[in-house]
């Protein structure tokens, strides 16, 4: 029988919390950043809204502008757009494709969310996202364009509307939609006019526990300490998995344990135990599902007081761009554009001395920087409460 190692290093939240915002870029910009560093740095941008997406990698760089982010995309071709974690659309760093492929295609599934009569067997399932594959190989298509292509490969069982999607009854197939993303079958090319299009980027997935392991080890750099619990809460994967996973990590000796002091025994990159002494210090404006809000745990020190009802929608993280003061939720925050005017209003829990307020000008100067526009600051009434 193997006696577990007691855990020696004790972290504190302000110490996790500053060494996270170190290492995502938040305190303050940092030079030689590109859009791809600021992707990888974060472990991925949530790009469901492209703008957002744009703003939260922007925000991690000196100097960096949207159109950097879309010349990255699609010229460059530095960073892809396609499925990431919690199957919702991401920027990812094209360098690490196969690493985010390999992982993500053997995550465990849940149970099937669909009824039985709208469900593919798993036979369907691998005709379908090699039928994607071979349509997207050199070419860049439309949903419904690669909606024929993919019956007219596998069967009028694939076409068939039983989907429920905005209003309307999509194709069978289009449940294992992100699948073929997660599989490296599938991103995002270029719009074409306003309609999304799809190719296949070329990339061959890692071997999964390999793959697996590199992603623990990033997510750990990131967000470490953190639990089996909080990864599989970040990747929406089963808990019992990821136990079994960081356990196998442990007895490599690949990740160390530690306490953690809201959340017990942690996790960290085997011998990565430096924290800083000093705390988080500065004014950060956050956008939609920007991934330090989303990963970072436990989401009550981080959304402390108020902040959990104001600014998170039934304990999840990203349906509101957050103020952050000295690295904690300290309201939320909205913006307007017209043409190249960006009205920005922040809402903040508490008054703001002057010191914050201008330190707030400026953030908000930099963000219509990022966002290449010029950005005016309201500050809204102090918010009471999630209705405020």
């Amino acid at each position: 029988m193997t006696t577990r190692a007691r855990a020696t290093v004790t972290v504190t939240w302000p110490e996790a919390n500053a060494r996270r915002s170190a290492r995502q870029h938040l305190c303050g910009p940092v030079p030689a950043v590109s859009p791809a560093d600021a992707a990888r740095a974060m472990l991925g941008a949530h790009a469901q809204v492209l703008s957002a997406a744009e703003l939260s990698v922007g925000l991690r760089g000196e100097g960096l502008t949207r159109t950097d982010v879309r010349t990255a995309l699609w010229t460059d071709r530095t960073l892809v757009k396609t499925f990431g974690p919690r199957g919702t659309v991401h920027l990812l760093p094209a360098a690490d494709l196969p690493m985010w492929t390999g992982a993500l295609s053997a995550v465990p599934t849940g149970p099937n969310p669909f009824p039985r009569d709208t469900r593919m067997t798993p036979g369907q399932v691998e005709e379908v996202v090699a039928a994607i594959g071979e349509a997207l190989t050199g070419a860049e298509l439309t949903v419904d364009e690669l909606s024929e292509e993919v019956v007219a490969r596998t069967g009028p069982w694939a076409g068939d509307l039983v989907m429920p999607g905005f209003q309307q009854m999509w194709p069978r197939w289009r449940q294992v939609l992100h699948l073929a993303g997660h599989r490296g079958a599938l991103a995002y090319a270029p719009n074409r006019g306003r309609r999304a299009t799809y190719t296949n980027p070329g990339y061959t997935p890692l071997p999964g526990p390999r793959a697996q392991a590199a992603l623990v080890e990033r997510y750990l750099y990131a967000y470490g300490p953190a639990t089996p619990a909080h990864f599989a809460r970040w990747l929406a994967a089963p808990k019992r998995w990821a136990d079994g996973l960081f356990a196998s990590l442990a007895a490599s000796g690949a990740i160390e344990e530690v306490v953690f002091e809201d959340a017990g025994p942690s996790w960290v990159v085997a011998g990565d135990t430096d924290f800083a002494a000093g705390p988080v210090r500065g004014v950060r404006l956050l956008p939609y599902f920007d991934a330090f809000t989303i990963a970072s745990q436990p989401r009550e020190r981080l959304f402390p007081g108020r902040a959990f009802e104001r600014a998170l929608a039934g304990g999840q993280a990203g349906n509101y761009p957050v103020l952050l003061v000295d690295g904690t939720v300290a309201g939320v925050w909205h913006q307007r554009r017209s043409g190249r005017r960006i009205a920005v209003t922040v809402e903040p829990l508490e008054p703001l001395p002057a010191a914050r307020l201008r330190a707030l000008e400026d953030e908000v100067e930099r963000v219509g920087a990022i966002m290449e526009g010029r950005a005016e600051l309201a500050v809204g009434p102090v918010t009471v409460g999630p209705h405020a």
